[in-house]
């Protein structure tokens, strides 16, 4: 009978393990060459924020072909899916963001995007110019892998979020409408992870910072009004060109001279501008589209005031009128501390100890910041450069070279699925 207590003993431990257990590396294998089919069918059709309608149909289609509970037209062209483990528990989230940017591809890929389309009332190539195709694949693996490992404590909700980049002038989108829509209620959601892949970074790392970790982000509209004329008789206009340069020059300042850098980074972009139509007349508008990026809530305060200051000043030093129009678009994308402290094991775990690292903040920015502000959160970077291209030569996130490794995502779909299932038994 002895024998028989410990062998039942022996047998509980071995179901709570299964339980609580991580899920084999062979799934993970296996999956590999679903994610990159997924992969190369989004980035060949790659969709513009809030019109991500054939992405939101192949994602839901994936996810009822799992018996998931799904939940579309979230946030426009948002879905959700639910997965319910064989126990009561908390509720965890995870999100991958799925629009691409309006960006013409050069890089000869078979799989290369050949979408034109509109933006901002201009024709554009479209492409996946920032990794969201690999997010939403990793997701979709995800997806998978828990669907088939349901033994766990919990409910794992799946974001996929639509307009990350922004939504188009004038409407609404991204994850603060996903948030005002109640994503994170029905049922509520306790925590949130999320991930991005990284060009500049090898395949197989993970970088990531406790607090704040990427910047705000604010967009800003300048409409300069001068006075048009022949170009030949420029002492007859009030020039809207010459007196953008100036308010250009004086917005450096403010990161130059009036922003304590020493404190935290911030930066004044200028992205944009147009005016005039012919080479010979001084035209009467001009506007200016710009990016403000800040780590600290008090220096965007300080330099959203000098900004309204400024503009209209400069213009009128110059004879014009100027107006200034900012609006949001992030706040900071700062991971909860409690909860990276808890899940740095499980990064660590995932991909070695030796390839997860701690970074320095960066100037850009994540709408995941929104729903870190309702919750607690945790965002980090998956390394997607080959092994064989030195992380300094790899091209840049929103340019038509960017390029990642297909190889980067198995990785992802290991460390997001640990990551739920160790936050749900913890």
């Amino acid at each position: 009978m002895k024998h028989l207590s410990l062998f039942n003993s022996i047998a509980l431990l071995i179901a709570i393990t299964s339980i609580n257990g991580q899920i084999k590396d062979a799934n993970f294998d296996d999956l590999e060459p679903k994610l990159i089919e997924w992969r190369h069918h989004l980035h060949q059709n790659p969709e513009l924020s809030n019109r991500e309608f054939k992405t939101a149909e192949y994602i839901t289609s994936h996810l009822k072909s799992l018996g998931i509970e799904v939940l579309t037209g979230v946030a426009h062209t948002g879905v959700v899916g639910i997965i319910r483990g064989n126990h009561p528990g908390k509720v965890v989230a995870l999100r991958a963001d799925m629009d691409a940017l309006p960006v013409t591809e050069r890089n000869n890929l078979p799989f290369k995007s050949e979408v034109v389309s509109t933006f901002n009332g201009k024709k554009t190539g479209v492409m996946h110019a920032c990794g969201h195709d690999a997010h939403v694949s990793i997701l979709m693996g995800v997806a998978k892998v828990l669907t088939q490992n349901k033994d766990f404590a919990g409910t794992v909700k799946l974001i996929f979020q639509p307009a990350e980049e922004g939504p188009p002038p004038g409407e609404e989108g991204g994850a603060r409408l996903m948030v005002k829509e109640g994503v994170l209620e029905n049922p509520k959601v306790d925590a949130i992870f999320g991930l991005h892949i990284r060009s500049g970074s090898h395949v197989g790392k993970i970088t990531y910072k406790p607090g704040g970790m990427l910047a705000s982000s604010q967009r800003f509209v300048i409409n300069v009004k001068g006075k048009q004329a022949h170009g030949s008789t420029p002492w007859q206009s009030i020039d809207p060109i010459v007196v953008s340069a100036q308010i250009i020059n004086g917005l450096q300042t403010l990161i130059s001279r009036e922003s304590e850098l020493t404190k935290e980074g911030a930066v004044i972009t200028i992205g944009s501008i147009h005016s005039g139509i012919r080479f010979n007349i001084i035209p009467e508008h001009l506007e200016m589209v710009g990016t403000i990026r800040t780590l600290d809530k008090e220096m965007k305060e300080l330099l959203r005031k000098r900004m309204n200051e400024m503009v209209p000043s400069i213009a009128e030093a110059y004879r014009a009128e100027a107006t200034l129009d900012i609006q949001d678009g992030a706040d900071v994308t700062f991971n909860h501390l409690a909860l990276t402290k808890q899940m740095l094991p499980t990064l660590e775990r995932a991909a070695g100890k030796a390839n997860v690292n701690l970074m320095d903040a960066l100037t850009l920015a994540e709408d995941f910041s929104y729903f870190q502000n309702e919750i607690p959160g945790f965002f980090f970077f998956l390394g997607g450069t080959p092994l064989d291209m030195k992380e300094s030569d790899a091209p840049s996130h929103h340019t038509p070279s960017f390029i990642i490794d297909d190889s980067s995502m198995k990785l992802g779909v290991k460390t997001l699925s640990n990551l739920a299932l160790d936050y749900l038994k913890n």
